[in-house]
């Protein structure tokens, strides 16, 4: 068995055993802990899947976003009363039977493939050079299937309605607290003042090679949201209103983008969501530019969570 083989074996242990522990443990801030682990080993398998887009957005989306929410429920819910009915073991005991269900189908599904798997991978890569992109997952999510793209920064901005819909009325309007992630101290400013001027470059840079090579808007925005958080957690900058005009344009100006380019498609493409002949890459990159912005925005906005004071004139 090769070195590459033991280390393959050695990750799925691991990630099953970093799974149990996720769902075993008791406390709730550990158990959060460990969905962030387990997300970070599940970008490394990607990557030796080379599956490399795919491991940059579960390294972002699934195990730092997703873990920063996670966190301030649980900082929140230690400040309110979450009790409610105990879970009685029929529950759990179908719970884990239609777990194992749900395993047994993948397991299935991925010892015996049909002998012949459909794929329209070739006809992508044909097409492909006619969108001027490098990346092919680019080209899927912005070609192929740019409907189900837009669609999805859609249901973003529906998520974070959500979010300030659980504002009290008197905080409609005004400024997320932010209080429950962490308390200000001299390491988390020097850290503000470090990482953000290098996280603002490589966050720009993974929007810009998105069209070439693995990277993306939800790359690029994920990493300048968690630069935004990180100095507004540090006290050096505070969260805006939910009220502002500016932060209310920035959310919807990459969809709005994209919409607009697609309506357009119907007079200059004969279709809805097509690019005229020779301009569908600078219009894909000035798409991913707005959409970088925008998702930026509506994840450091959901991972502030709702206003809880009314706004400062």
């Amino acid at each position: 068995m090769s070195i590459a083989s033991v280390f393959d074996v050695a990750l799925v242990a691991l990630i099953l055993a970093i799974g149990a522990s996720t769902i075993l443990v008791r406390k709730a801030f550990a158990a959060v802990v460990m969905f962030v682990v387990y997300g970070l080993l599940l970008s490394i398998a990607w990557v030796r899947l080379h599956a490399v887009d795919v491991a940059l957005t579960e390294a972002a989306i699934g195990g730092g976003m997703t873990g920063l929410l996670l966190l301030g429920a649980v900082a929140r819910s230690r400040s309110v009363n979450v009790g409610g009915p105990w879970i009685g073991r029929p529950a759990r005991l179908a719970t884990c039977a239609l777990c194992a269900l749900v395993v047994a189908g993948l397991a299935i599904a991925m010892l015996h493939p049909p002998e012949v798997i459909p794929t329209l991978a070739p006809t992508v890569m044909e097409s492909l050079p006619q969108s001027g992109l490098g990346n092919p997952v680019a080209g899927v999510l912005f070609v192929f299937r740019a409907l189900d793209t837009l669609l999805e920064k859609v249901v973003l901005l529906l998520a974070l309605l959500g979010v300030w819909s659980l504002a009290p009325d008197r905080a409609w309007g005004g400024m997320p607290g932010l209080h429950v992630y962490a308390r200000s101290d001299p390491t988390l400013i020097f850290l503000a003042q470090l990482l953000p001027p290098v996280g603002i470059v490589f966050g720009i840079y993974m929007c810009w090679v998105g069209a070439k090579d693995p990277g993306g808007a939800f790359q690029g925005g994920t990493v300048l949201a968690a630069m935004w958080l990180l100095v507004i957690v540090a006290g050096l900058q505070k969260a805006p209103a939910i009220g502002r005009l500016w932060l209310r344009g920035l959310l919807v100006a990459g969809p709005v983008l994209f919409l607009a380019i697609g309506l357009a498609g119907w007079v200059f493409a004969d279709a809805f969501l097509a690019y005229p002949a020779g301009y569908a890459k600078p219009l894909i990159v000035a798409v991913e530019a707005a959409l970088t912005l925008s998702i930026a925005v509506a994840l450091g906005m959901l991972a502030a969570g709702p206003p809880e004071r009314a706004q400062q004139q």
